[in-house]
């Protein structure tokens, strides 16, 4: 491993990594000691190595918005049965007075990077579920077909049967009607924009990563912060003055966050399913 990072990098590392956590749901996470300083970096089996990659490239689109504070992406390879991504290593401290402020700021800024289309040019992860992202010129249908109806398949496939799935499946056709008269501009998201996917480094300067990125409705980015938590009146108020949010765009949050909890219910088994449920109930009966 220690000669794959330094062809990688061209860096020089010590042989003593320090083991960190799991991370992303399918890598551990170590901080290696080089001669520049430490760097962080991702584990995981040979097999995911696409979605390490795939990490890799949406940390340079977003570093590329010149908006929010991501970590450089310093290197990325396979050791053996273990593909690995070298990321620099940011000293994390405690958010300030205006530091949320200036997230919700900033992430308007990224938001304004848009594109032709709806997507990304490649297909991840999020988490250790696999996102399609194929470019779609219609938002309603991109959002219904690959993310509510993709979720849908996977809970199908694991075992997650019943009504309930029937009324998922009505819920998708209904994907236009409820996003009727809505027409979002393609915005470079996040992609996984909870609480503990943005941190503040050492200055207080905001710091997001863990990224699943693609170009969709920024309300998607913003409709994630309220579902977990970890997000405070200064980042809303600061988002609305810079880009303020379309009308509507507080019933569009459960339709929005349903992809989260089917997701959550895919990952982590039958907790989230009564979640879902209601979710997809309420989503029924305002559509009609």
């Amino acid at each position: 491993m220690r000669a794959a990072l330094e062809a990688a990098t061209g860096l020089t590392f010590r042989n003593t990594p320090a083991a960190l956590s799991a991370g992303g749901g399918f890598a551990s996470c170590q901080r290696w000691e080089s001669d520049t300083g430490a760097v962080f970096v991702k584990v995981a089996p040979v097999a995911r190595a696409a979605a390490l990659e795939a990490e890799a490239e949406a940390l340079v689109e977003l570093a590329g918005a010149r908006a929010v504070r991501v970590p450089a992406v310093l290197g990325r390879g396979t050791a053996g049965a273990q593909a690995f991504l070298v990321l620099e290593w940011i000293e994390f401290g405690r958010a300030r007075p205006g530091t949320e402020a200036r997230l919700g700021e900033q992430l308007a800024r990224l938001h304004r990077v848009t594109s032709a289309r709806f997507g990304w040019h490649r297909d991840n992860t999020i988490g250790a579920t696999p996102q399609p992202n194929a470019w779609t010129a219609d938002w309603a249908e991109f959002f219904g077909r690959q993310r509510i109806g993709f979720q849908l398949d996977l809970a199908e496939r694991g075992g997650h049967g019943g009504r309930w799935l029937e009324r998922g499946r009505r819920l998708v056709e209904q994907v236009p009607a409820l996003l009727a008269g809505h027409r979002p501009r393609p915005s470079l998201l996040h992609g996984d924009l909870w609480g503990g996917n943005w941190a503040a480094d050492a200055s207080g300067a905001p710091v997001i990563f863990d990224p699943a990125t693609y170009y969709g409705d920024r309300e998607a980015d913003l409709a994630m912060t309220r579902l977990f938590g970890g997000f405070g009146r200064e980042f809303y108020s600061a988002y609305e003055s810079a880009w303020p949010l379309e009308a509507g765009a507080e019933a569009r949050c459960d339709l929005y966050n349903l992809y989260h909890v089917l997701n959550h219910l895919n990952l982590f088994g039958g907790g989230y399913r009564g979640q879902a449920e209601a979710m997809i109930g309420r989503l029924l009966a305002v559509a009609g």
